[in-house]
């Protein structure tokens, strides 16, 4: 391949998430939020994003805030994997209270 068209972990989309469910095998859904203004109204806007990730030694639980990077497809809904869980959930908040 030539140098130009190499795609290297720098040149890979890298996003940061909260785990809000862990219930599937290998597999973390990930809630992305993002702030934008409304085109025509200019007013901040929530929006927010589920993405499937592969998890592959099953470490995250709901409410850790990890990093996913994009990779190849793994099935028909998950196109990113783990990379680092960035801060773990708190004890009281997997507990449910």
């Amino acid at each position: 391949m030539s140098e130009q068209s190499q795609v290297t972990e720098a040149n890979k989309r890298r996003i940061v998430g909260r785990v809000v469910s862990n219930k599937a095998n290998k597999t973390i859904t990930v809630l992305i939020e993002r702030r934008e203004r409304h085109p025509l109204y200019g007013k901040l806007l929530r929006r927010s994003t589920k993405l499937h990730a592969h998890d592959e030694n099953n470490e995250c639980h709901e409410g850790d805030l990890v990093a996913i990077v994009e990779t190849r497809p793994y099935s028909a809904t998950k196109h990113f994997k783990l990379i680092e869980v960035l801060e773990k959930a708190s004890a009281l908040q997997q507990a449910g209270g």
